[in-house]
């Protein structure tokens, strides 16, 4: 009877695994997730452990791409801040040799009354934005501060992008009646008063008293410019020359073009200017803030490469210690379950079913993890939103990549564990 019996049974099993439509290789597969949960439930600690190590890849990756994302955007608002796009300086030029010392002392060099010559109109420049600074002592009520004294025209705050904060920025009227008014930087202010509002507040600057009229507001500091700005006080040119430095010197002339490929032309034209003023002398030198930025910008990106390397790696070692924590839970798995491998091939079970079966759970490991990884890195992203500008959410592309390292991983070192299970003799795993 039994004779008869085996060989009918191999057709029947056979048959049957080929009457297993698609509703039932879903039901199978949502049957071996749900034993992947039962087995992880089972052996807590174990389990813990291996996905401690999968969470904390996760994580990491998950967070510094975030962050990565978040320092991009706060630094790329910082270069445009600077406003340096189509934008010329001309400074004064320092001497190389001792024939250059002897030239530039016959010139007096760039001073408050070139500017009628050298910023005469042209059609190819939006605007010349002169500038003369120094470094002083300012003082008010409740005490005094070094800070950078700057006279500028009141084209400045437009042509250079700094927007007031408080009050008002400087007028035409400022100029004409070489008013003592002052802007104050957004850092300064602080530092002078606090949290108090300084509009209409006096300070006094080489025995000068100015009255603020308005303060900048606060800004990205990516530039010297910024940085002084920010740390100082703004005034009218006239002003300037006339209560602060007697002999008119000025520290750069910055100049806005139409169109960028304009550069040579008003280069040249510029130096033709102050040739004329200085008796010939070329004692000032043009330098292309836009070429100057995009040079700074692309080190910037070459750090931040190299950066995102270094971190990236050290995810990627702590996700690749977690796929062979995967590895070693499979493996004692594959030794528990001998006997009920053996059982479900000698009731039919391919050595593909036990194949999945055991890929599947071990994705399921790292699903979890990836899960648990995700949930917390956005929780630190979201206490950290309100250090970047912008906020800071949690990087699509890094949530991606994330997911499936973790489950390649879980894959690729579930494979071996998952093919001697396949290849057991159900006769050797039932013994």
């Amino acid at each position: 009877m039994s004779s008869l019996a085996l060989p009918i049974a191999g057709p029947v099993l056979e048959r049957s695994r080929r009457r297993l439509g698609f509703r039932g290789h879903i039901a199978l597969y949502g049957e071996v997730i749900r034993g992947g949960f039962v087995e992880l439930w089972a052996h807590k600690l174990r389990s813990t452990l291996t996905l401690t190590l999968l969470t904390l890849g996760v994580f990491a990756l998950v967070v510094m791409t975030s962050v990565l994302d978040g320092v991009m955007d706060k630094v790329s608002m910082g270069f445009a801040g600077m406003s340096w796009d189509g934008t010329v300086l001309m400074a004064p030029k320092s001497p190389e040799t001792t024939e250059d010392q002897k030239r530039f002392a016959m010139s007096p060099g760039l001073r408050y009354e070139d500017l009628p010559r050298i910023t005469a109109p042209h059609p190819k420049v939006l605007g010349f934005i002169p500038r003369a600074q120094k470094t002083s002592a300012v003082r008010v009520a409740g005490g005094s501060e070094r800070a950078y004294l700057m006279g500028v025209t009141r084209e400045y705050a437009s042509l250079m992008n700094r927007p007031i904060g408080l009050g008002r920025g400087l007028t035409e009227d400022d100029e004409k009646r070489h008013s003592t008014v002052a802007v104050v930087g957004a850092t300064l202010a602080s530092k002078l008063f606090g949290g108090s509002d300084p509009v209409g507040r006096d300070i006094t600057v080489e025995g000068v008293p100015f009255r603020i009229v308005g303060v900048q507001a606060p800004g990205q500091l990516f530039s010297n410019e910024n940085w002084y700005d920010a740390n100082g006080i703004l005034i009218p040119l006239e002003t300037y020359m006339d209560r602060i430095d007697p002999d008119h010197k000025l520290a750069q002339v910055s100049v806005k073009l139409r169109a960028k490929r304009d550069l040579g032309e008003v280069s040249a034209m510029l130096l033709a200017r102050t040739r004329q003023a200085h008796h010939g002398i070329e004692d000032v030198e043009i330098v292309d803030l836009e070429a100057e930025l995009a040079r700074s910008y692309q080190n910037f990106m070459n750090q931040m490469h190299g950066w995102t390397v270094v971190l990236m790696s050290l995810a990627g070692t702590v996700l690749l210690v977690g796929g062979v924590g995967v590895l070693s839970v499979m493996l004692i798995s594959f030794s528990d379950r001998r006997y009920e491998i053996g059982l479900r091939k000698a009731m039919g079970a391919s050595d593909g079913e036990i194949l999945v079966q055991f890929l599947l759970e071990a994705c399921v490991l790292a699903a979890v993890g990836a899960s648990v990884g995700t949930f917390f890195g956005a929780m630190v992203c979201t206490a950290l939103a309100s250090k970047f500008p912008y906020g800071l959410v949690v990087n699509p592309v890094g949530l991606a990549v994330a997911w499936g390292v973790a489950l390649l991983l879980a894959l690729s070192f579930g494979m071996y564990p998952a093919v001697r299970a396949s290849r057991l003799s159900p006769m050797e795993a039932m013994r």
